[in-house]
Formats: structure tokens, sequence, C-alpha cells
């Protein structure tokens, strides 16, 4: 099928504001207006029409007539793309492919737009520029306008201008023409371009690369694998939502988990749980201004809440209702739909979050590094989350997996509520409340003997995934992170030994085996497989977790990314992308493997 074309070898481009995905030949393939969890402007991902299709939208090319080899790379710490291509007479072009973001009047500028620059590099190159934008999911064609140095496009969400100093006739009939000199395309809102194009997007690219690399220039990153650490943090980056400090776990929606599994889900938004996971891997590194962000947006939330309920997920905004839909105008990655827009799980109860909230934030108390300290106004706000998870720690919710027909008391939701109770005595003490700190420690161990006791199966030497049965979930290795137990605890080495017989499959790590609301799991999950990576090394199998990472380290895309998930038989990458899960995992496992530096000098 002609969807078959589509793929996850992707590059992301974005400024934290807006980003986009292109593909291996140079197109744009994937970006949504006003923001992540917006409309896409870029919807051929989840298409299945020829690129040649008269019909097919959704993409913005630009391709040399006759073109044999395309290469591409990224400019040094930086998300910006370079991709050449060439034909088999030796012409070649450069596109290079960003979203502005640098300081301008004291503020960042990171306006929603995208920057396209096609440079000829040999020979006397042919070109063609096909740009077709979706609206409304594309449920309706988009309105589009030529200029004299512009195209309007009208959108769903906003109106957008592209300013160029390209022949605007020829693209508006997708004809080829020769690229003599560079030109230079500004896609964003729809207002007149002020400056003279070719410099001001020049200038634009140099104050990008500036920004970015000072930024890579400050991480405290491992001697080894120093490359996949600085891409992913990079990546992390800019799943960020900077306005409001929200981090979104993946760029897209409705990836499917494996090929025709029906387990498309819309990722484009903020999980309690997975942006604890990307500021924890970010603050080893030192990024202390994505934790700094993150913390804004996360007291808004508990203040929002009241001491009350704290939903898994909200958007990027801050906003709490999420309806879950279908856009039935877009069949699928590769034809599996269905494409789902929202997300259903904002609905379900799920207590590990409070115990994610107390670790994101317990480091306010404590790094005098921070801008804004946390102090006591924040701590008796925090002291709601953690009443909340000392109150429901042993009872049932949906779990980190999100299951939407069944409940249990899952083990990794308690120890998360342990774990908020525990980090809360860290507070207090940091701030000199003794007798605060002593009510959660006595409160943390009164949860740990229970839960001990209650998931504990001798039958079987592991603590088991939930209070009720004696089964198997990978996100038990998190025991360790959290110092719940550790590795050398005769509890831990047995449950280690369960989940490996149970749920690994060669180098690879099932989150569970059991069927669920879709049947049985039949892809591996891949921040699992770097808790597994975690777990060796600190029992001392540190040689068979150094071969296994660098073995993830293959998998990775051209860009040096990964996806969601991966089919352990053939590689290949499913789910949603860029996964932060996954980045974190390799962050982690490179810090925590890696020689010291002073081994290195």
């Amino acid at each position: 099928m002609a969807g078959a074309a589509r793929s996850l070898d992707l590059w992301p481009i974005g400024n934290c504001q807006a980003s986009a995905l292109i593909d291996r030949k140079g197109r744009m393939v994937w970006g949504c207006v006003p923001r992540v969890d917006g409309d896409p402007v870029f919807s051929a991902l989840l298409d299945d029409k020829d690129w040649d299709d008269p019909q097919a939208r959704g993409f913005w090319a630009i391709e040399l007539e006759d073109c044999v080899s395309v290469e591409q790379s990224y400019l040094r710490n930086t998300p910006i793309l370079v991709t050449r291509q060439a034909d088999a007479q030796g012409n070649a072009i450069e596109i290079f492919d960003f979203c502005p973001r640098h300081k301008h009047k004291g503020r960042m500028y990171r306006p929603v737009a995208f920057i396209r620059i096609v440079r000829p590099v040999a020979g006397s190159p042919r070109i063609r520029v096909r740009l077709r934008p979706t609206t409304n999911w594309n449920a309706e064609p988009v309105p589009i306008n030529y200029g004299s140095n512009h195209i309007r496009m009208v959108l769903s969400y906003m109106a957008m201008r592209v300013s160029t100093n390209a022949p605007i006739g020829l693209i508006a009939q997708e004809s080829w023409f020769r690229l003599e000199q560079d030109m230079h395309f500004f896609m964003g809102p729809d207002e007149g371009f002020s400056d003279a194009l070719r410099p001001a997007i020049e200038r634009m690219l140099e104050d990008t690369i500036e920004e970015w690399r000072l930024w890579v220039r400050g991480l405290a990153i491992p001697p080894e694998w120093q490359e996949a650490v600085i891409r992913s943090a990079i990546t992390l980056k800019l799943c960020q939502h900077e306005e409001t400090g929200a981090i979104v776990a993946a760029l897209t929606t409705s990836i499917p988990e494996h090929a025709d599994s029906g387990r498309n889900w819309d990722y484009r938004y903020c999980w309690v749980r997975d942006a604890y996971y990307t500021v924890e891997a970010l603050n080893r590194l030192g990024a202390l201004d994505v934790l700094e962000s993150y913390l804004v947006y996360l007291r808004n939330i508990v203040d929002d809440a009241k001491g009350g309920h704290i939903q898994p997920l909200y958007d990027v905004r801050g906003n709490a209702t999420l309806t879950e839909w279908e856009a039935e105008s877009l069949p699928g990655y590769r034809g599996m739909g269905p494409v789902r827009v929202g997300n259903a799980a904002y609905e379900q109860v799920q207590h590990d979050a409070y115990g994610q909230i107390v670790l994101s934030s317990v480091q306010g108390f404590i790094d005098q590094r921070l801008l804004r300290m946390a102090g006591h106004a924040d701590f008796e706000a925090l002291e709601a989350v953690g009443e909340r998870a000392w109150a429901v720690y042993d009872k049932p919710d949906a779990g980190l997996w999100e299951l939407r027909t069944r409940a249990h008391v899952h083990s990794y939701s308690a120890v998360m509520c342990w774990a908020a109770c525990d980090r809360l005595a860290h507070a207090a003490t940091a701030l000199g409340l003794s007798e605060r700190a002593g009510l959660w420690q006595n409160r943390a161990e009164t949860m740990k003997a229970h839960i001990l006791d209650a998931a504990w199966r001798s039958e079987s030497n592991a603590i088991s995934a939930n209070f009720e049965d004696d089964s198997r979930d990978a996100s038990l290795l998190q025991l360790l992170d959290l110092r719940f137990l550790t590795a050398d605890d005769p509890m831990f080495q047995g449950t280690l030994a369960a989940l490996e017989a149970d749920l690994r499959r060669g180098n690879n790590m099932l989150r569970y085996s059991a069927p669920d609301d879709f049947g049985e799991p039949v892809t591996a999950f891949n921040v699992c497989t770097f808790w597994l990576i975690e777990a060796l090394h600190r029992s001392g199998r540190q040689e068979e977790a150094r071969t296994l990472f660098e073995e993830m380290l293959t998998r990775r895309t051209a860009a040096g990314l990964l996806s969601e998930d991966i089919d352990p038989v053939t590689g290949e990458l499913w789910g949603n992308y860029p996964q932060t899960y996954s980045l974190v995992g390799i962050i982690n496992c490179a810090v925590l493997l890696s020689k010291p530096w002073s081994m290195m000098r």
C-alpha cells in the first residue's frame, strides 16, 4: 500500500512553541498550530495517500529534480536540520529547516513559525516546491491566496502566511524551476514581514544556532555517549511548552503501538508522570531551566486542585478537559486508524501522580542554584498532595499503564504515594520543620510496611504488580530509583528474576505480558528496557547492562531518537515519536554507565 512509505525515521525541529517532523526525503509531514496539541497544518504522517496523488495533502516538500541521494544531519548541538539532495549529474541543494528561538529585546523570541532556506550548492539544480497544508484534521480544504511575495492560508485556528523570495506563481502550480540563488521561506502568523526577508532569516538562523549551543554548553554530560545524550536532551527540551512550562509526552498522536493494534493514543499533553521523569533526567545534566519552568506549571496545577484530585494529565495550558474523539478524515499511520484527538485518560484515577508531584517539587526546597527556591507556602500546598497520597495509596486505580476497563491496587502507584510522604519529610527537614518531618516519615514507614506485606508473594519470591494477585509489571524495576528497596535486597533480586523470566524478550522488555483491554501486548516498551539496564548495572551485572545499552542505541532513528515501542523480533519502532520516556532512558543509562570524567582527562 502507498501508506507503507510512512516511517518513524523522522527529524524533529522546534522552538518550545511550535514543532514539526521532517522525513528522510526532506518533506515536512507533521506539525501543529498554534501549539503542539493544536490542529495539524501538516498531517501526511497520518495519511496513506501516495505522495504523487493529486489529492495528497498535509506536507511541504522541496524536491530536487531527478534526485538520487539524500543526506541529513543536524547542525552540531542544535535542532536545526540540513538536508542535502543530489542528482546523478552532480547538481545538489541544501535545505535548512528550523523554528526560530533566540533572545530578542530581552525576551525569548519563539513564534509559531517554520523557516526553510534552500541553497544551490553544486551545478544547476532544478527544484519543485509543493506546499499542501491541511486544516480541521484534513476535514476541509484550506483556502489559499497567492500574493506577490507571500502565500496566505486560512486555517481553523489561525491564518498563516508564507513570506518568501521564491517565485510564487511557480510554487502555486508546483512547477520545476532553476534554483540560482538562496531562497527563504518564513511560515508564520498572517502578518506582513516587516524586515528585509533574506538578512532577517539569516540572522535568525545564526541567533538560533548560538542559543542552542549555549544551552548545550551548560549541560553536565557524561564523557561517553555524548552525542546520544546531547540529542536526547535537546529533544526533551523541544517537548517543553516554554510559555507555561508543561512537558508533553511526545510530539505526535495515534502512531500505533504495533501494526493494526488499535492502541492509538494522543500523547501531545502533559502527563504528571512523564514530566517527572523528564525533569529528573535533565536534572542529572544540570538543565535547571526545564525544572524551574515545569515547577511553575505544576504549582498552578496544585493550586487549581485545591488539595483535591490530581488528574494524570492536562493540556499544555493546564486545562483539565481533554475530550477524546476520532478524526475520521485521516486514515492513520500506514492506514492504521483511528486517529484520536484528546485523551480520555484525563478522567482516570492514577494515584502515582501524587508521588510524582512531590518528587518533582522537592528539589525546590534544597537546591540553592534555583532562581526561586520553595518556601513554607509551597510546602503547605504540597502537604495537601501528601494527604491525598496517604489516603489513597492502598486504594484501586488505573495504574501507570492506564488500563481502561479494570482497576487494581497497583504496587507502583502505592510506592509512588509512599515516595510522596517520604520526600515531604525531606522537604520539611530542609525548612527546619522537625515536627512535620516526623509526621511524614512515620507515615512513610507505615506505608512501606503495608505495601511489602500486601504485594510480596513468597511462592514466587517476588513483589506482585498489584495487591490482589501474583502478576508481573516492569514498573517494579523503579523500586531502585525511588529508593524503596536497594539492589542487594533479596526482595528486589527475587523480583528482578521474576520480571526477566516473564517479561524479557531477548534484549527488550515488555511492560506486562497479561492480556489487557486490547489483547496480549506484542511490542516491547523502550523505557522498560532502560529500567532493566539500570537494574542490571546496580545488581553487579555491569557488562551485560553496557552491552544491552549499546544495543538500544543502535535502534535509534537517523536523528538519534526513539519512539515508545519496539518490535522485539523485527526491531521496528512503533508508538508515538519522539517519546520522552525513551529519551529519558538514554540519558539516565548513559549517566549511570559512563566512565567518569576523571578517567578520561
